[in-house]
């Protein structure tokens, strides 16, 4: 009854479109979080075939996911515990990042026990003050990283931090982080540290901030059609569409309670609709009473408390009946919501909203353009909605 349709013609279409704007600089795909909610194979999958060369991930789980699909591309994974053995990763030819002499002894360790050279992205703190070595912590990391070099243990790939603010280019923390970032590489130069890759830039820097781009670029929010920068349309195209079913229809008058509370009371004759998503699928409880839908093209609010598996929608006098179909966002080429608007209603990002719908929804992932792309497509385009009524 309810579930995800991803587009990987949108997802085809917004790689390109971020590299072209990359100008010559590699595209790392990001696809941690299975893919932001879209599925990380086959999104992995699309973004190699329309311009990526990388992959991005958090974990080792999910680099192997992608190893274990037969993809063969380059990945970076860069969030792991230092009692974790990263063995695995140095067998799947996983590149690994580093930001404490810590995880280079663990690494180191892993390519003793396999035989085999670990690849290692260097990360420096530049400002955001979550992973990588601080400006204090920087030395000792590339006196270790050239000495583990020069033992044949460790190969070391790239240079790398990570941005704190990318979407006003004049935020002046984001100039200190560029300054932070150039220390930091002249740093490794003259401790002998040539590494082929430089990268920096996130969604918001690579459609924006030329100055960022490097030798890699690492668009994670963007690969997925979200807009990355509040009051900026750069063309992008959302690929997920969350719907679902009416399943029951009630006509109640003025001063009916609706969900627990009651949080919401009617003050008119209207036609309610009961729609199987709830938080548990991804719908963000602080919904309630904020949001709308998409029904038979009109836009309806979300009406009380969003509950654990359903959500009540107010629809008016409008002809809706069960079995009709449920728009809870979408691309919004049609006027009906999109995962922005939800992130604004939820007082969250569009982020949260994708990679929050839940397990029990099914994906359908289907392209028009390269069919071949995917193993589950749906038949046909989803049905679009008529012109929507504003909220």
């Amino acid at each position: 009854m309810t579930r995800a349709l991803i587009d990987l013609d949108a997802i085809a279409h917004n790689t390109r479109l971020l590299a072209r704007a990359a100008a010559g600089s590699g595209v790392m795909a990001v696809v941690k979080a299975d893919g932001f909610g879209h599925g990380a194979v086959p999104v992995a999958r699309t973004a190699l075939a329309h311009g990526a060369s990388w992959l991005g991930v958090t974990s080792l789980r999910e680099a192997v996911e992608l190893r274990s699909a037969g993809i063969t591309a380059p990945i970076l994974m860069w969030l792991y515990a230092p009692f974790e053995t990263l063995d695995e990763a140095v067998l799947a030819d996983i590149d690994v990042s580093v930001a404490s002499t810590g995880g280079l002894e663990t690494l180191a360790g892993a390519a003793e026990r396999t035989g085999r050279t670990a690849a290692v992205h260097l990360k420096a703190d530049t400002g955001l003050s979550r992973g990588g070595a601080t400006a204090a912590e920087w030395p000792d990391l590339l006196t270790t990283a050239t000495k583990l070099r020069d033992a044949g243990l460790i190969e070391i790939r790239g240079v790398w931090s990570h941005l704190a603010h990318a979407e006003d280019p004049g935020d002046p923390g984001l100039r200190r982080q560029l300054v932070a970032f150039d220390q930091a590489r002249a740093a490794a130069r003259d401790a002998g540290v040539t590494a082929p890759l430089t990268h920096l830039a996130n969604s918001a820097a690579v459609l924006q901030l030329p100055e960022t781009h490097f030798d890699l670029v690492r668009p994670g929010i963007a690969l997925y059609g979200a807009e990355p920068v509040p009051g900026r349309v750069f063309g992008l195209r959302p690929a997920m569409t969350l719907e679902s079913t009416v399943i029951l229809t009630k006509r109640v008058g003025p001063g009916t309670g609706v969900s627990y509370g009651p949080e919401f009371v009617t003050d008119r004759e209207t036609t309610l609709a009961l729609v199987p998503a709830g938080y548990a699928d991804g719908v963000p409880r602080s919904s309630g009473n904020r949001a709308w839908v998409a029904i038979g093209g009109v836009r309806c609010p979300v009406v009380g408390r969003v509950a654990m598996d359903q959500v009540v929608v107010d629809a008016g006098d409008n002809p809706v009946v069960a079995g009709d179909r449920v728009v809870i966002f979408g691309n919004g080429e049609n006027g009906e919501p999109t995962v922005s608007e939800w992130a604004q209603w939820s007082g969250t990002n569009a982020h949260e909203v994708l990679t929050g719908i839940g397990t029990r929804v099914p994906r359908v992932h289907y392209s028009v353009e390269s069919p071949n792309e995917t193993s589950t497509r749906s038949p046909s385009r989803p049905v679009e909605c008529a012109e929507m009524t504003p909220s």
